[in-house]
């Protein structure tokens, strides 16, 4: 840590407790629009909850392809059978394991961290979760910044 000269009895923020924010959340790589979902857990029941959630944003006519990580939850059984009713809409597609550079969400995690969490005291889970969700909410509607973030490009 570092502290001006000048500053002779500094004064340190910090919570003695580790406390976080969970959430999902996905981009649209052609116009950046971004879906997230908070959370208190992870586990098959929140995934299959946001999956939901995120198809009502799929576009007509279209099918989401879902880039994942291998979490225990994205395989988890009790999925299936709504993956199997939905294969029209959304389609799971698995990264190989310890792969998180492949992964576009990844970049989004980095930089909201940057942008919204970095160098902040935050005095409860409630004002982090604030700032994220003001970071989030300018995100949810198709912008540059996400689009050209996690850009992909398509060779044919």
């Amino acid at each position: 840590m570092w502290i001006p000269p000048e500053v002779k009895e500094p004064v340190v923020f910090h919570e003695s407790k580790r406390k976080k924010v969970s959430l999902f959340g996905s981009v649209n790589t052609h116009n950046g629009n971004f879906c997230y979902m908070f959370s208190d857990i992870f586990n098959a029941e929140t995934f299959l909850e946001y999956l939901k959630q995120l198809i009502l944003l799929k576009p007509k006519g279209k099918k989401i392809l879902l880039i994942l990580d291998n979490a225990r939850y994205h395989h988890a059984i009790m999925i299936r059978p709504w993956l199997e009713e939905n294969k029209h809409k959304i389609e799971l597609l698995f990264l190989p394991p310890y792969s998180p550079k492949l992964n576009p969400a990844e970049l989004i995690w980095k930089v909201s961290r940057y942008f919204t969490t970095h160098n902040r005291y935050f005095s409860s889970i409630g004002q982090l979760r604030d700032a994220l969700e003001m970071k989030f909410v300018e995100w949810s509607k198709p912008n540059d910044e996400l689009s050209s973030l996690c850009k992909i490009n398509y060779v044919v």
